[in-house]
């Protein structure tokens, strides 16, 4: 356990010397960084103040040379003096230049410089920088230029010339400013100026550019075309293999399809059948293969047309084709991240806030959960209008996070999409109005057996747009919300169970039936109805007294409003059985009256007795 604790500590302590170790290797890289930066700093604040004191001395230099040429040959002495003073002048300069070049010296050890380096052959290397453009940036573009030189077909090496300024000395071509030279890069190079380091910068690139043009000799062409044809040989190849080993792989799914193929099913749908299944793999391996085929082609056209100066600005051109868009999308897709990370944490918070809806509308509907007022049917009609309203919200907060959404065509389509929406839904909207102002009224639930307009039937559907009702001939009709609002709805089952449905059924009789054996018949034909509430007591009305007959409307309970259709054929053919053993027509019969003594339709007894 000791050794155990001992080894333990050692390790630990090696840890955190190798931890220090290293912070202290960072601290001392940090710090000659600092120090470069504070060198190159100091540096350049001395070279300006040499250049101002050189600057003065020049002017100090002429202003005593001018006045040696005034003094006349008796001021010998004066003469003399001046003279001593444009030699300590000439000193001073040189004691200014011999310490920059000390400075230059040390700091050449410690910075490094930029090569100018076309076609990945290096020329020369710049130090400096020159006004607002750094070294390395001054490195790039002189070695594009003389790219450009080089795949100029009219380049005369004579075209380089020298054109000296007051603060540097530039190498043109034509109009074109190759480079430029300062006292600066000058002091950089030992034991030259500015003039003699344009002089070997002309020369060295006058040279190259004739060597590189001069690789495009016969010779050189014919090799090239020679890899041309080796390269489309190994392309060949790459193409013939590649070949080989789909269709084996196509072969392979072919005769293993009954260990890998079994179909896709979601739920009891089957959406794709193993064939099928079989042949859509088939077909994504044989355009993959293609795609490899132009892959493989594509990428030889670079090669090929890197071999050939005057075409390898096309082969750069073929590969920014691809790298740049690929790139654009990578780079796209990293930028956009930070909003698809609010995107999805909006769209998390809004599902599980429409779950806790969702939770709560189910508990109000299977009656767990009471609120004062609020019925139970309509939870989850609610449920979806706030679900809608919640939903239409995040979108409204998430659309500046989507791509493009502040570009001017995204608008644009934004518009039409919603004018569109707006001329051809108004009466889309108004059934959709309509359906939430029944949700809310409860005219009818689920069930319900129901009159709307001319249709009467039992409710099987309702939606935000449309009811549907069917029929006891089993026909689904559809009502728009719209019409079931602006109209009126007859509910049989709504105050069945509690008050009873009263179902009611007139027949017309002739005067001399007594009117008490017609309320007796008709009460026991409701009786032995099936489906009529015996609880609750049937009940005859005399609607009228017509000319020649009786009007009676016979009333009957039920509490089963969705069987009205046979409650009513039953008890129209017991009304039937009961008044044809009573003797009694059931007809509304039609008198001519002429008094010559024919018999009276009144019947002998008031009580109805013969």
């Amino acid at each position: 356990m000791k050794k155990l604790i001992i080894v333990l500590s050692i390790l630990m302590f090696s840890v955190g010397a190798f931890g220090q170790t290293s912070e202290n290797q960072s601290d001392s890289v940090q710090r000659k960084l600092n120090s470069l930066t504070q060198q190159l700093g100091t540096y350049q604040r001395l070279l300006n103040q040499n250049k101002l004191q050189r600057k003065q001395d020049s002017l100090a230099r002429i202003d005593l040379m001018k006045r040696i040429q005034l003094l006349q040959e008796s001021d010998k002495f004066n003469q003399v003096s001046l003279r001593e003073q444009i030699r300590e002048i000439e000193l001073r300069d040189s004691a200014r230049n011999a310490a920059q070049k000390s400075k230059i010296l040390k700091l050449r050890e410690t910075i490094k410089g930029f090569v100018v380096a076309p076609d990945e052959d290096s020329l020369f290397t710049i130090y400096t920088k020159l006004g607002p453009i750094m070294a390395e940036e001054r490195a790039v573009n002189v070695s594009e230029k003389i790219d450009l030189l080089i795949r100029d077909d009219y380049f005369f090496v004579d075209s380089l010339y020298i054109d000296e300024h007051e603060g540097t000395v530039d190498i043109m071509y034509r109009n074109l400013i190759v480079t430029s030279v300062s006292d600066w890069d000058a002091l950089w190079i030992e034991g030259e100026s500015k003039e003699s380091l344009a002089n070997k910068y002309r020369e060295t690139i006058g040279t190259f550019i004739v060597d590189q043009r001069n690789r495009s000799t016969v010779r050189n062409i014919a090799a090239r075309f020679g890899l041309v044809f080796l390269i489309l040989g190994v392309a060949v190849l790459i193409i013939y293999f590649l070949n080989r080993l789909f269709k084996g792989l196509q072969g392979w799914f072919v005769m293993n399809k009954k260990k890998y193929f079994t179909g896709i099913r979601i739920g009891n749908y089957e959406f794709l059948p193993p064939e099928r299944q079989l042949d859509v793999v088939v077909r994504g391996v044989g355009i993959l293969k293609w795609g490899f085929f132009a892959l493989v082609l594509y990428f030889s056209l670079p090669i090929i047309f890197g071999l050939f100066p005057f075409t390898k600005h096309w082969a750069e051109t073929l590969m920014g084709w691809i790298l740049s868009p690929a790139q654009n999308i990578l780079l796209s897709f990293w930028n956009y991240l930070p909003n698809a990370f609010t995107i999805a944490v909006i769209y998390v918070i809004t599902s599980y806030l429409v779950r806790f809806l969702k939770f709560i509308s189910h508990e109000i509907e299977v009656g767990n959960l009471k609120i004062t007022g609020f019925h139970e049917d309509w939870a989850m009609p609610t449920y979806n209008i706030v679900k809608f309203l919640i939903y239409a919200f995040m979108f409204v907060v998430i659309f500046p996070y989507l791509p493009g959404s502040d570009s001017d065509v995204f608008k644009g389509v934004s518009v039409f999409l919603g004018i569109l929406f707006s001329l051809g839904s108004s009466s889309a909207i108004a059934n959709a109005v309509a359906g939430l102002v029944i949700t809310y009224m409860r005219p009818f639930r689920l069930g319900d057996r129901v009159k709307i307009g001319e249709v009467t039937g039992q409710v099987v559907e309702k939606t935000l747009l449309v009811t549907r009702v069917r029929t006891t001939k089993n026909e689904d009709i559809t009502v728009p919300n719209a019409a079931i609002l602006n109209g009126h709805t007859v509910n049989y089952t709504s105050s069945s169970k509690e008050l009873g449905l009263v179902l009611h059924t007139s027949v017309t009789i002739g005067y001399d039936v007594p009117w008490r054996k017609v309320h007796e018949l008709l009460i026991e034909a409701a009786v032995v109805t099936d489906g009529v509430n015996i609880s609750k007591e049937p009940f005859v009305l005399q609607t009228s007294l017509d000319d020649w007959y009786v009007a009676y409307q016979l009333n009957a309970f039920t509490d089963l409003p969705e069987q009205m259709p046979k409650i009513y054929s039953e008890l129209h053919a017991n009304i039937q059985d009961k008044f044809n053993a009573a003797g009694v027509e059931i007809m509304s019969p039609h008198y001519r009256a002429v008094r010559d003594g024919n018999a009276i339709t009144i019947p002998k007894e008031p009580n109805g007795k013969d």
